[in-house]
């Protein structure tokens, strides 16, 4: 069966994930890690997308990113894939690839599924078993918003900058949002979803999306039927 193609436009967020070939590392030690957040880097700013969040796991990596163009989602995985597999390759003196394919993504409307994705992105290690709370994990986004700590190319959207006037107040709420529950009921989609390049969004977002594409935009799971989410 063909593949769906994946539908791209600028300025709306996307779910990005990309897994190691058969499921195996990618990540082997710190320095692996901070040399993938230098080409993050690189890639952010020659195809210029926002970053709000991301996780780096053992092996496979998320991205929740808004491109500015939009092929640039594309472009920037794509340079982040070739010069980290010659890193990785000369670094550990291995041949070969080092992704399992193409990487999945899923359009997210930002009023639904924003929060959830940024959530689902950030509670991984939590959920994984490697750390008990998710300011333990050095390699994702999550303590730039729950405790300030620096993050030169991470974009702190409007809505957290809207949750107070007070960034101290503003990290105390972004932290209570992830100790007040440790799962998110859109999780499963946005996971289901992010496996079949689909969109994460109500009927009206999908058919705004339909009409700016020209494509089929009904990419819900398989049985789900179609709801008016709000």
């Amino acid at each position: 069966m063909a593949r769906r193609p994946r539908l791209f436009i600028s300025d709306v967020p996307y779910h990005v994930l990309q897994r190691g070939n058969n499921k195996n590392p990618i990540f082997f030690s710190s320095r692996d890690y901070l040399f993938f957040l230098e080409v993050l880097q690189e890639a952010k700013l020659k195809h210029p997308c926002v970053i709000y969040g991301y996780c780096l796991m053992t092996n496979h990596f998320h991205l929740l990113i808004e491109p500015k163009e939009k092929e640039n989602i594309s472009l920037l995985v794509k340079l982040i894939g070739s010069k980290y597999v010659r890193y990785v390759n000369k670094a550990y003196k291995r041949t070969g690839t080092l992704w399992e394919g193409r990487f999945k993504c899923c359009m997210i409307e930002r009023e639904s599924y924003f929060l959830s994705c940024l959530r689902y992105i950030e509670m991984n290690p939590v959920r994984a078993g490697l750390v008990n709370s998710p300011e333990l994990y050095q390699w994702s986004s999550y303590r730039a918003r729950a405790f300030g700590e620096e993050n030169s190319f991470l974009t702190l959207d409007s809505w957290y900058n809207n949750l107070s006037s007070s960034q101290q107040e503003r990290e105390l709420i972004y932290r209570r949002l992830f100790q007040e529950s440790r799962f998110d009921r859109n999780w499963k989609l946005i996971r289901e979803l992010t496996n079949r390049n689909g969109i994460a969004g109500n009927d009206e977002f999908r058919e705004k999306i339909a009409e700016i594409t020209g494509q089929d935009t009904d990419l819900r799971p398989a049985g789900r039927p179609r709801i008016n989410e709000k």
